[in-house]
């Protein structure tokens, strides 16, 4: 299909290889991307309060997407759901393109945070969660995607270890196992979150209705975070 048919289209979960596909270059993180696909197409389309005529709107859910190397899934499924024009992919990572290898908040409609640097969203995020709740605003939820890998910097886990005790019902965080962490954790990653107060859930992150599920969880009080694993990097 050419990008002038692709045009005006609505697209659904089985044209996002083929979205992503129209984006090409020297861009090196190729597993970072596709271990997010379900797991962020299960989010747009059937849990975040977020559309592309709302995304000022002070009560939309913020998503912040730290996992923010190699975000071809990422423009693919904002382009699906009409963030941004498709007619920009195929200049993905050229210089004067908006989509460049690490999202930029400036540049891509939709995007809450620029990231790329591990170790960054998940503070973002706790900072956000507490920024609306001093405002007063109980409605909109914060989501923010971290790769299993993140966690070998320590700035997530002082995020984690204060979100607990300071009970941000509305953060939730998704990790994206594909086994590309350095350092182990005992127990498992969710047991780390677990430890400091948080609702977790572990999850096949190519199964839909398992994310699903597991994204909608009730979490009265506490912060929640979902394991999503997939296949592992190196695989």
């Amino acid at each position: 299909m050419t990008i002038t048919e692709e045009l005006g289209r609505t697209h659904g979960y089985a044209d996002l290889p083929r979205l992503m596909g129209l984006m090409t270059g020297d861009e090196k993180h190729g597993p970072a991307a596709t271990s997010t696909l379900d797991v962020l197409w299960v989010l747009y389309d059937r849990v975040l309060r977020v559309r592309p005529e709302q995304r000022d709107d002070p009560e939309r859910d913020r998503f912040l997407l730290s996992k923010g190397h190699g975000p071809m899934a990422y423009y693919a499924v904002l382009a699906a759901k009409g963030f941004v024009p498709v007619d920009w992919l195929p200049e993905f990572g050229a210089y004067d393109s908006p989509l460049g290898h690490h999202p930029d908040r400036t540049l891509v409609p939709g995007a809450e945070i620029g990231s790329g640097s591990l170790g960054h969203g998940l503070p973002i995020a706790v900072g956000t969660a507490l920024g609306l709740r001093a405002q007063g605003r109980d409605r909109p939820r914060v989501w923010v995607l971290i790769g299993d890998a993140e966690l070998d910097e320590g700035s997530n886990h002082e995020a984690i270890a204060f979100a607990g005790p300071a009970g941000l019902e509305q953060l939730h965080t998704v990790v994206v196992d594909n086994a590309s962490a350095s350092h182990a954790r005992p127990g498992g990653i969710a047991a780390r979150f677990e430890a400091a107060g948080w609702s977790a859930l572990t999850v096949d992150g190519r199964d839909h209705e398992a994310l699903y599920a597991a994204f909608t969880a009730p979490h009265p009080g506490r912060p929640h975070v979902v394991v999503a694993r997939v296949e592992p990097k190196n695989a």
